[in-house]
């Protein structure tokens, strides 16, 4: 048997760190078996994927040196490699489960769906959804057939109470309660493919062995496990992988850490770095040595050495472990040229001078001028954020509101960066120099700087949210209740 591992992201946001820790799993596991290891891009959330979020995919993990023997740009004998070019294989899939009675047409509305699962809440039963509950009598569902009324299809899952026993290779048997499996949508109304059913048919057809993935997929493993049952097909050997922790425990996210590869990139960290840090979330080398490279892992790897305790992503030991790299493993020579590849370069500062030149009388100027631009944090006090609003509260509320709109910000441009923030501003009842003021001192550290747009473009999107994210934690922060209010009040805000 040929190993074969892959990774699937979705093109919906940043490259996250979670991501090149599956890939660099997956990679380590099937090259170490003489095997494939296959990117796949999930692109089944149409409404939210885009082609520049994937190249940013493709683009980090190259960074990483994290490259695929199949998918995207390489191709391979099982494409296409994105699940959207996919699309009419599931609807085929989806209508033979039909056609088996194992999955069936779903006309519910929106409304009926949660007036039933608020009468199971109400009973004190779970909120799963079972066949029963969902399915129409054959009247209405011609009626809604010859109205065209919008349809997902959906699969059949045991209505009795029981259990459900997954074999695991880090965890062994696991047994999940039938009770809490909902009948799965398969296939949409808008003729996509949700993960389960996409994800289980493109691993039969791509011929993958192994399914190394978060712990966060141990409560889909029912439905996949029925779903191979229904098509006949042997399923993958499972892996599910501890997640990546805060170093509070929590599940790692973006408010307490950054979470963007190309925050690291952007930030000056060397991937050997950040590859070698992934690698001992979970796992040692034999010898227990800290450093190591991927060629170095990848001869001693062993997957059953991964420990199931939460593995704490501490980006002061990824620093610390970044620091002994660039020591012990780059002379003066290849550290220069580090630098000029990672910032110090003439397509640096030709987007920089223009900004600097103006203030410039002599030539040192430039660096206390522009350091803000060359580094990766800034120190920022709540002290120098005086005078920049009425209160703390409002404050707070507009480095918020620029970070959400921030968030959804894919043209980075100078330009469009102004408009959106103008736009904000406009919506907010606000002078853009009033909101503006607040964020020359959470991007720079100072009251004035080069303009906020030109700033922000020069930074890149990842350092200019972490530089919004540090400002906001210090004015102190936003609770869980205060960001629902916040949230609402955003939500009502008109914005384009």
């Amino acid at each position: 048997m040929t190993v074969r591992t892959r990774v699937a992201p979705s093109p919906t946001g940043d490259p996250h760190v979670g991501t090149a820790y599956m890939a660099l799993f997956n990679r380590c596991f099937a090259h170490a078996h003489g095997g494939q290891f296959i990117l796949r891009i999930e692109d089944t959330d149409q409404s939210r994927s885009t082609a520049h979020a994937e190249q940013m995919i493709l683009d980090s993990l190259r960074w990483l040196g994290l490259d695929w023997d199949e998918g995207p740009e390489v191709g391979g004998d099982f494409g296409p490699y994105r699940q959207s070019e996919r699309k009419d294989l599931y609807g085929q899939y989806a209508l033979q489960l039909v056609e088996q009675g194992d999955a069936f047409v779903c006309y519910r509305t929106p409304e009926e769906l949660e007036a039933l699962r608020e009468a199971r809440r109400s009973q004190g039963l779970a909120t799963a959804l079972k066949p029963s509950d969902l399915e129409l009598d054959s009247g209405e569902a011609e009626q809604r057939k010859a109205q065209d009324a919008p349809f997902v299809i959906r699969m059949r899952v045991p209505e009795s109470e029981g259990v459900c026993t997954i074999n695991d290779r880090l965890r062994g048997a696991i047994e999940l309660d039938w009770s809490m499996v909902d009948a799965q949508i398969l296939l949409k109304s808008d003729g996509m493919p949700t993960y389960h059913l996409a994800n289980v048919v493109d691993d039969h057809l791509m011929q993958i062995t192994h399914v190394i993935r978060g712990e966060e997929w141990l409560n889909s493993a029912p439905k996949h496990q029925l779903l191979y049952q229904y098509f006949g097909w042997d399923m993958p050997e499972l892996c599910h992988m501890p997640l990546l922790r805060n170093p509070d425990k929590s599940k790692l996210s973006k408010r307490k850490n950054p979470t963007s590869i190309l925050y690291y990139q952007r930030m000056g960290y060397l991937p050997e770095a950040l590859v070698n840090y992934l690698g001992r979330m979970g796992w040692s080398m034999p010898d227990e040595q800290e450093k190591f490279s991927l060629a170095e892992m990848q001869a001693a790897f062993d997957i059953d050495r991964v420990s199931l305790g939460g593995p704490i992503f501490d980006v002061e030991k990824l620093k610390w472990l970044n620091g002994l790299w660039m020591r012990e493993s780059l002379d003066i020579d290849a550290l220069a040229e580090r630098l000029k590849q990672w910032l110090w370069n003439d397509q640096t500062l030709e987007k920089i001078l223009p900004h600097a030149q103006g203030r410039m009388e002599v030539l040192s100027d430039f660096v206390p001028l522009s350091a803000y631009l060359m580094s990766g944090e800034v120190a920022v006090t709540a002290e120098a954020f005086e005078g920049t609003a009425d209160s703390s509260e409002e404050l707070v509320k507009r480095l918020q509101f620029v970070l959400w709109r921030l968030e959804a910000q894919q043209d980075w441009e100078r330009g469009a960066l102004f408009a959106s923030l103008k736009a904000l501003a406009d919506a907010m009842a606000l002078k853009p120099k009033t909101l503006f003021a607040p964020l020359f001192v959470a991007i720079s550290g100072k009251t004035s700087a080069y303009s906020i747009p030109d700033s922000m473009a020069i930074l890149g999107p990842d350092l200019t949210r972490a530089r919004l994210r540090q400002a906001i934690e210090v004015l102190g922060g936003v609770s869980k209740k205060g960001a629902k209010r916040l949230e609402k009040e955003y939500a009502a805000l008109s914005l384009e």
